[in-house]
């Protein structure tokens, strides 16, 4: 099929648009190249340098994709508190410009959205029906964007799918730039630096590996819309996972410890169920193997 993938030049963006070519698929890529790197994107995949909120009209109108899978976003969770407006800018009309780009062609989104963002404090494995009680604007933007996928839905019979993201980490995740833990803490191990584990590192996360996901993300095209959490359902705490760093690593640095930060969560995880139900996706790439695969390429 013809696809455009937004974002495909970032972290998750470029795993989707690999699995897509693997598979024989048409890609695209629109990306402004603020975070992402043209050295990602594929090279068979066609590469477009533009904003989504300038407007995709002439890109969908030229390539016709049946699915857009729109993951460009603004993704730290402290610049969406220091800059609310330019979040939403993003993530919330770059959202509305695709919705309105891709709907003269009747194209399907398929919209990268967050779980523990989302979901804020989670007593147990969070469902897709769970109490939605995010803590920063990132978690507010993004849930934004799934309800406007769910009125255009309602509003013109598309069939848009919103995913979940637990915490993704893999190859290609900046370990310098605004990056998820696992890349910050490969990176200094890599740079024979040791990290530091912000309080007493018990809080909680759902780590799921990019492969995985894109594999997730390929499975909900063709779906009659909805919600879908893409984790693995399994807990893993800053320390546990700073000492599955170290093994993969053969380190033996010490980790240094930090004041708690205000206003971060202390358990997140994600229920996969539905996906495993109705996408027929399940993850798995474990936790260790995922790790030694991301220390490989950043190690390299």
């Amino acid at each position: 099929m013809r696809a455009i993938v937004t974002g495909g030049a970032g972290f998750i963006g470029s795993h989707v648009a690999e699995a897509l070519l693997a598979r024989g698929d048409e890609v695209t890529i629109v990306d402004d190249l603020s975070s992402g790197k043209r050295e990602n994107a594929p090279e068979r995949a066609e590469l477009v340098q533009a904003d989504i909120r300038e407007g995709l009209a002439d890109v969908f109108e030229r390539v016709r994709p049946e699915v857009c899978f729109h993951l460009a976003a603004q993704v730290d969770v402290r610049v969406s508190v220091e800059g609310p407006d330019r979040d939403a800018a993003i993530n919330v009309l770059g959202t509305i410009a695709v919705l309105e780009a891709a709907r003269p062609h009747g194209t399907q989104i398929v919209f990268s959205s967050t779980g523990g963002a989302i979901y804020g404090e989670c007593d147990a494995p969070a469902a897709e029906d769970a109490e939605r009680r995010p803590l920063a604007p990132y978690g507010v933007s993004k849930l934004a964007g799934e309800e406007y996928l769910a009125a255009y839905n309602r509003l013109y019979e598309t069939k848009h799918v919103s995913l979940r993201y637990g915490n993704v980490y893999g190859p290609r995740q900046d370990p310098h730039g605004e990056a998820g833990v696992v890349a910050i803490f490969l990176g200094k191990l890599a740079d024979d630096e040791p990290p530091r584990i912000f309080g007493d590192g018990s809080q909680t996360r759902d780590y799921v590996y990019a492969g995985d996901v894109a594999r997730a993300t390929l499975a909900a095209a063709g779906q009659d819309g909805g919600v879908f959490n893409v984790g693995t359902g399994i807990e893993t705490s800053v320390v546990e996972l700073y000492e599955a760093c170290r093994r993969v690593a053969g380190s033996s640095l010490e980790a240094e410890q930090a004041p708690a930060r205000l206003g971060e969560l202390q358990r997140s995880v994600l229920d996969v169920s539905r996906a495993e139900r109705e996408l027929g996706w399940r993850p798995e790439v474990t936790l260790d193997d995922g790790l030694r695969t991301t220390w490989e390429s950043i190690a390299a």
